[in-house]
């Protein structure tokens, strides 16, 4: 069985593009940084999130766009509250650039069952979730078919998406 690369492997590895489809509603309720929001306290990016930061910094540093879709739900859930809350100094502040779409404008489009990251345009990383949004397992593929769909799927969100400075949650 070949070991997948980490994914900050593959983020190094990146050349071009690193695009991240988000479908979910509620993702790791166990993260202490969304435990430490939820009690009321005041997160300081730079501290909670310095690796992030600098894996994207670096990425965008040597050309690589990143960029991230969100589909959300509306009124919005807590945990979506919270990534909209904290998309400024955590994803914006490092390079990202991020839209937000509601699920009602998803309608129409062919999405895959799982998150992912679209690496290059020629490697798809799968997020696999429990129920709960803690993650599971991570699976690579460069399939054709598969990095077809999630190309498109993004690309078709997207384009229909608001970004993040327009967006105003329900």
């Amino acid at each position: 069985m070949t070991e997948i690369p980490t994914f900050e492997d593959l983020f190094r590895d990146c050349q071009e593009s690193a695009v991240h489809l988000e479908m979910r509603d509620a993702y790791m309720k166990s993260d202490p940084a969304f435990i430490s929001w939820s009690a009321g306290e005041l997160l300081d990016p730079a501290e909670q999130w310095a690796d992030w930061h600098s894996l994207v910094s670096e990425a965008t540093s040597r050309g690589v766009t990143v960029r991230r879709a969100r589909i959300v739900s509306e009124p919005i859930s807590t945990y979506v509250r919270f990534e909209y809350e904290v998309t400024d100094g955590l994803n914006i502040s490092a390079g990202e650039n991020v839209r937000w779409l509601s699920r009602r404008k998803a309608t129409g489009i062919a999405l895959p069952g799982n998150d992912f990251w679209l690496f290059d345009s020629d490697r798809v990383l799968v997020n696999h979730f429990d129920g709960d949004g803690e993650i599971l397992e991570l699976e690579l593929t460069a399939d054709a078919n598969v990095v077809k769909l999630c190309a498109s799927a993004f690309d078709s969100v997207w384009e229909r998406a608001v970004p993040h400075i327009e967006f105003r949650p329900l």
